[in-house]
């Protein structure tokens, strides 16, 4: 029970943070975006010698001066975790937060750290070169990390992003500031693939069906409008949101899911022993479409909500749970 409720405060936590990132309009982000000067140092990929431009300042557009040679990294994400293993960097990782080692294998030995209230004094002692954190770690405002930046170490924060193309903006900027800027345009490259060869498929559906997609359980349930990655995976697979007409991730209640009745609902809960059930068996549901054809499938959770390359896994899920004969294609 503790677990459950642990992670239930986790999801709203999460929720928070990303309603805060829609709600600031990224403004950060978008500076960290726009041109900006770079330092540019020697690296080598496959023993060739390759020109990495470091980023000046973090998605947040808080400058900052990463260091040439990175041998001890620090990631306060879990999203930038499995980055760090893509590119394999496992080794340099020194410590962690508390939910990397859900997603990421080999880590429970590593020191671990609550991404809201981190012990700072413990983590300078790490002595890391660069630390990672999430836009999660300020949805009060307030900046936990910040007596790391006094000592003079290299902080980066990655807001939440809330789209497909700003999620390929963190994977190349992570990559950047870890010198992996050809790893990263490579994975970037393999992303867009996928997701266009499912984006062609979709387009050819015709008989769109409506889908819920629920990331928060009862007693409070939350989903997502328009201006969301989620979103746009939904419309890339060829189906509508019920929700379409609202903005950003929002809270719903009972009876606006009832009213909508859509044709399809899924789940990425992961904090309920059966989200599927669950759902199935909610007082009042049993006359939505979805409930009564049990259409209702659940989502990789770390696919879906950490924002990487492995959102195209869940896309994928999606894709083969609303129109399992379109993409019965793809692997």
């Amino acid at each position: 029970m503790l677990n459950l409720k642990k992670n239930s405060l986790i999801v709203l936590l999460m929720v928070a943070a990303l309603m805060l990132t829609a709600c600031t309009g990224n403004k950060g982000q978008a500076s960290a975006e726009s041109s900006q000067p770079a330092a540019t140092v020697a690296s080598e990929t496959d023993g060739t010698a390759a020109s990495t431009v470091l980023p000046t300042a973090d998605r947040a557009g808080n400058p900052i001066t990463i260091p040439s040679d990175i041998q001890r990294i620090v990631s306060m994400s879990a999203a930038t975790t499995q980055l760090i293993e893509t590119f394999g960097l496992l080794d340099k990782v020194v410590a962690i937060d508390a939910h990397s080692p859900d997603y990421v294998e080999g880590l429970t030995e590593l020191p671990q750290f609550d991404m809201m209230k981190p012990d700072i004094e413990v983590l300078a002692a790490l002595k890391p070169d660069i630390v990672f954190v999430s836009g999660i770690s300020n949805h009060d405002g307030g900046n936990p990390f910040k007596g790391l930046i006094e000592a003079g170490i290299c902080v980066v924060i990655i807001p939440s992003s809330h789209s497909i193309e700003g999620v390929k903006e963190d994977i190349q900027f992570t990559s950047d500031c870890l010198g992996k800027s050809q790893e990263g345009k490579t994975l970037i490259a393999d992303m867009t693939a996928e997701i266009d060869k499912i984006a062609a498929i979709g387009a050819a559906i015709t008989d769109k069906k409506t889908v819920m997609f629920e990331i928060s359980t009862l007693p409070q349930i939350y989903s997502f409008g328009k201006g969301t990655f989620l979103h746009e995976m939904i419309e890339i697979i060829g189906a509508e949101n019920v929700f379409a007409d609202q903005e950003n991730w929002i809270p719903v209640n009972e009876e606006s899911v009832i009213a909508a009745n859509p044709e399809v609902i899924l789940t990425n809960v992961d904090y309920i022993d059966d989200p599927v059930e669950d759902i199935l068996l909610r007082d009042g549901w049993e006359h939505i479409n979805a409930v009564k054809n049990k259409e209702i499938f659940y989502i990789d959770n770390g696919m879906s909500s950490l924002t990487n390359q492995n959102i195209v896994g869940a896309l994928k899920q999606m894709a083969k749970a609303v129109y399992p004969e379109a993409y019965s294609s793809i692997d």
